[in-house]
């Protein structure tokens, strides 16, 4: 049975500081049986990154609709697992105004990081959270989950511009303002039409070796998982490169060809 210290050790052997901003995502089960469960994961995490900038996914895309619309961040739970649902609720822990697509954080300079995400009117638009991952030297652990939840391949589409990404028209939102105030944002969702969903990144996956060849991610352990620790600014290269020699290879081809990135 993993302890708070076990935990924290893992996190020294990624080569990590703690004074990181790191966005992540989780998968509870993925890390084996820890002395006091998913709370003794957030403690670690939080006592680790304390001089740092923690962050993690609240998502709520998966119940958000045209008949279930409005967005309470105070009481809304994330669709995306207990730590973040565990760490959206500990003290000092803010969370984005975004109705599908927000996130927890915690450290310095959160509240200046979050600000105005309730402006956006896509999930992952350019200038906002999730594109500024790479702007600030981020790095994105994947902790017992793959690519297929690297939402911040998302934002890369939507900086590109990259085509059938998005509904062809909005939902109307609501949003529960820190005043009690309501704002109405008009917000398009992911969808793909060659695939018929939205949820087309489960074809993330299919660049990891391309990743890990370029030098944007690598394999590191937490318990028992195999997670990928990723730097945001190298992973957006990485998309880059691929996705300007084929915008939607993740989507048309069964695998990437290695000689695009191999030189």
């Amino acid at each position: 049975m993993y302890t708070k210290e076990d935990l924290i050790k893992n996190l020294q052997e990624m080569g990590l500081t703690g004074k990181e901003a790191i966005m992540i995502h989780s998968s509870m089960k993925s890390v084996g049986d820890v002395e006091g469960g998913a709370d003794t994961v957030v403690d670690a995490l939080m006592e680790f990154f304390a001089e740092g900038l923690l962050m993690t996914p609240t998502h709520t895309w998966a119940q958000m609709s045209a008949e279930y619309a409005t967005f309470d961040p105070a009481t809304e739970p994330a669709c995306v697992g207990i730590i973040p649902n565990i760490f959206r609720k500990r003290e000092g822990v803010l969370r984005s105004l975004h109705p599908t697509h927000s996130i927890a954080i915690y450290g310095k300079g959160a509240a200046e990081f979050i600000a105005g995400e309730e402006n956006a009117t896509s999930p992952c638009p350019p200038g906002f959270c999730w594109d500024r991952l790479k702007d600030i030297g981020a790095k994105i652990l994947l902790l017992g989950v793959t690519h297929t939840r690297n939402t911040f391949i998302h934002s890369v589409d939507e900086v590109m511009g990259i085509a059938d990404r998005l509904t062809d028209a909005p939902t109307l939102m609501h949003i529960v303002m820190p005043d009690g105030s309501i704002k109405d944002v008009q917000m398009y969702r992911h969808f793909n039409r060659t695939l018929g969903t939205g949820n087309f990144s489960e074809e993330f996956d299919k660049m990891k070796e391309a990743f890990y060849d370029l030098g944007a991610a690598k394999e590191v352990k937490f318990g028992d998982a195999t997670c990928i620790l990723c730097d945001a600014k190298g992973i957006s290269d990485v998309c880059h490169k691929l996705f300007t020699i084929e915008e939607n290879c993740v989507i048309d081809r069964e695998s990437i060809p290695q000689e695009w990135w191999k030189e």
